[in-house]
């Protein structure tokens, strides 16, 4: 069982859930976290924001340095992922090749626990390079031999977000025109951030081997609603207007070309309306975690004063 002394090693320490995560172990008293991340900007936000904590900048895809950070740790929390990109090298070597190298550090170092985030993508119907490689990513981590637990998130928001539902929020405040693929009548079940990470901080705490977690937003909610909420929260004028599936996936075709980096992609278009229907465990039951209201967690995550204006880089 950890204490709150125990080094807590965090790999890709400065995405998401990574941010949100350092927020809630510091708040409960964890004292000894070490941060890694190749993202130089995203640490540096993290490094500005938590001076306290031991950042890392490396590539877990390449062998260096970086492995010392596990000597004496309790537990790795294991966040990296590629979950967006047009090529499907960069899933491989961000999902698997740096999965490997981290499994091995924790080997040879002798860490006694990881938690290991995976994805719900592993039991969608959907079929595209994020949801192939989280599911090789999965497989690895059960054939190691560290103890281990497992969790699963849906899709979440929150604080830093700088894609899904955060990149949505700010550009429904920067456009007078929101654009809904057909009706927006497909329904999500998104997890709030810091409810999450509030599980998390559960497992740390215990350890429990061999264990798999689905964690699903405990709302139901179609897309067209979750724009809505935005808007109302936000306080938004922006017109919002339904146009065909097709089309919409034309034209994110079209921004794809120009971006290396697309906010959303047609992956994820097919993603969203494959009609996936997540079942989850009780958070609260499981947990001691009752999940947040979702238009309160909507409100918080983009109209609070601490972080909600701060956004990552992809």
């Amino acid at each position: 069982m950890a204490n709150k002394s125990d080094k807590i090693v965090l790999t890709g320490a400065a995405g998401l859930v990574g941010q949100n995560l350092i927020v809630e172990l510091k708040q409960q008293g964890y004292s000894q976290l070490v941060a890694i991340d190749k993202h130089e900007h995203n640490l540096a936000i993290l490094r500005r924001l938590h001076p306290d904590v031991k950042t890392i900048l490396a590539d877990l895809a390449e062998p260096g340095e970086w492995t010392a950070a596990f000597v004496g740790a309790r537990v790795v929390v294991q966040l990296h992922a590629q979950i967006t990109g047009k090529f499907r090298a960069l899933f491989d070597r961000n999902n698997l090749q740096a999965t490997e190298r981290v499994l091995a550090a924790c080997a040879q170092h002798q860490v006694p626990f990881m938690v290991h985030i995976s994805s719900s993508v592993v039991n969608s119907v959907a079929t595209d390079d994020y949801t192939e490689t989280k599911k090789q990513q999965e497989a690895q981590v059960r054939a190691s031999s560290i103890a281990h637990c497992v969790l699963r998130p849906t899709l979440m928001f929150g604080w830093f977000d700088p894609k899904h539902l955060g990149w949505l929020s700010r550009f429904m405040a920067r456009t007078p025109v929101f654009p809904i693929p057909g009706d927006g009548r497909f329904m999500r079940q998104p997890l709030y951030e810091r409810d999450f990470c509030r599980c998390i901080a559960q497992c740390i705490a215990r350890e429990p081997s061999g264990e798999t977690y689905d964690i699903v937003g405990a709302t139901r909610v179609d897309y067209v609603d979750i724009i809505r909420t935005i808007k109302k929260v936000k306080n938004l004028r922006t017109l919002i207007v339904h146009i065909p599936i097709g089309f919409f996936a034309l034209l994110l075709r079209v921004y794809s070309v120009f971006s290396s980096k697309p906010p959303f992609t047609a992956d994820q278009l097919k993603a969203l309306s494959a009609g996936d229907d997540f079942k989850g465990v009780d958070t609260e039951a499981i947990f001691g975690v009752a999940q947040t209201p979702f238009e309160e967690a909507i409100r918080e995550s983009y109209c609070d004063p601490r972080y909600s204006t701060i956004v990552l880089k992809r």
